[in-house]
């Protein structure tokens, strides 16, 4: 068979998206082409004193503090009709309390699990997001940080390609999802069992797909490992990776608007069951070593997100989750189970609109085998005191109240209490202050 030419492939190329019910992008000749935006984020938080009978490796410190702070530029601009591309460089600088080890629900998200005492440079997002209406309402989208402000309809298909962290697309919350504005703790911004694929700062390389139709969005991705568990680097060759999907329902309650989604995961990677490192361990009289028993499997987990507007300044969101009990995690922390809760008020009742007060509920689980696994002398990616002869739930109230300075301009006051930190009865209650200032364009 003869080839077809260039031309004419091109030409039977685009009659075969001309016959798709699709368009991309938005169809105003006002949408925006290009936006700047910047943040700064300045955390100072400060442990006080609590009982810490003895400690190991993973353990969190009393009576000691740490700082991060974090400044960046999300810069867009618009391709063609309906693709943005996104550039966000960054500066970092500073450390999580411990160097980000001593608790499964960790009290700071804008710590990472690296750190420096002077100023780095990093590119944590960049991609491409194309659009592609369908049909239905027309739906206005402001402009805000790696969204251009446009219209699009409203059952559409929305494509995100590049490095960008699972966090902006899936289980989002606008009660309890950005440390910068909300809530601290890790286990509250994000399920805590969400296990998502991720390098040691967070974000990671992949492609994702949402499906908007009515009341319902179906979301799915393929993304990208570190290649060993919490590691600073990726999989160059996509060898280990994980699968997600989410499924969204949106409603209405007395006509206030909420939300549930059910997200799910699968990673597949080299990853060591507990069990088999704490036989290994004891037949070989050798001290724990998960790295030892590691081998290419698969780690399932999921959780349900729930949103609702309970009155017009008064939000309340919820996050339950499980995942493989007897597997290491390999991204984000040492949870096999969490149940969190929480409000988030706005000051209008009292003149301070841009003003808002949160208040949390935490309870963290781990497996039977990962109780053995940390009193045998086992560490995981946050904690691991040596032993844990007494092991509990991780339980943590956070509130915080944001105080609107400026317009542009917040300082939070951010208070965490902690009952047996790292599952250990035998430490805590510790309290977690922290101060918080954020300012963005």
């Amino acid at each position: 068979m003869p080839r077809k030419s260039g031309r004419a492939v091109r030409r039977m190329l685009w009659a075969m998206a001309a016959a798709l019910p699709i368009r991309a992008g938005a169809a105003a000749d006002d949408a925006e082409v290009f936006a700047i935006h910047g943040q700064l984020t300045y955390v100072e938080q400060e442990t006080g004193g609590f009982s810490s009978p003895y400690s190991g490796y993973n353990s969190l410190t009393p009576n000691t503090g740490a700082e991060t702070t974090d400044a960046g530029l999300d810069i867009g601009a618009r391709l063609w009709r309906g693709a943005e591309l996104w550039f966000d460089p960054e500066l970092d600088q500073g450390f999580g309390l411990d160097n980000t080890l001593g608790m499964a629900g960790f009290p700071s998200g804008e710590a990472y699990k690296v750190g420096k005492n002077e100023p780095y440079l990093r590119l944590p997002r960049i991609f491409v997001r194309q659009t592609l209406d369908l049909h239905g309402a027309p739906q206005t989208l402001d402009s805000a940080a790696n969204q251009l402000a446009g219209t699009h309809s409203e059952n559409r298909l929305v494509i995100t390609l590049g490095k960008f962290s699972l966090g902006d697309v899936f289980d989002t919350n606008q009660y309890a999802h950005d440390p910068r504005s909300d809530f601290l703790n890790w286990a509250a911004i994000d399920a805590g069992t969400f296990d998502y694929a991720a390098d040691a700062w967070g974000y990671t390389a992949g492609a994702a797909i949402e499906w908007y139709q009515g009341v319902w969005t179906l979301r799915a991705g393929f993304f990208d490992l570190s290649t060993i568990p919490n590691s600073t680097h990726l999989d160059p060759g996509f060898h280990e990776f994980q699968l997600d999907w989410e499924v969204e329902h949106r409603h209405e309650i007395d006509g206030h608007p909420g939300r549930v989604l059910l997200t799910v995961f699968d990673s597949r990677g080299r990853m060591g069951l507990l069990d088999q490192a704490v036989q290994l361990a004891a037949s070989t009289d050798s001290p724990v070593e998960i790295a030892a028993v590691r081998c290419y499997r698969s780690r399932l987990g999921a959780d349900v997100n729930l949103e609702q507007q309970l009155a017009s300044d008064l939000g309340l969101f919820a996050r339950v989750g499980k995942d493989a009990g007897n597997v290491e995690p390999y991204e984000f922390s040492d949870i096999d189970r969490t149940l969190a809760t929480g409000l988030s008020l706005q000051g209008v009742r009292w003149n301070r609109a841009d003003d808002s007060v949160g208040l949390a509920a935490i309870l963290n689980g781990i497996s039977a085998s990962r109780e053995q696994y940390l009193n045998a002398g086992g560490l995981g990616i946050l904690v691991g005191d040596g032993k844990l002869p007494h092991p509990g739930p991780e339980v943590i109230m956070e509130s915080y109240y944001s105080l609107a300075m400026l317009k542009f301009a917040h300082l939070t006051l951010d208070y965490q209490w902690v009952d047996h930190p790292g599952y250990n009865r035998d430490r805590g209650p510790a309290s977690i202050f922290a101060v918080r200032v954020h300012a963005q364009f």
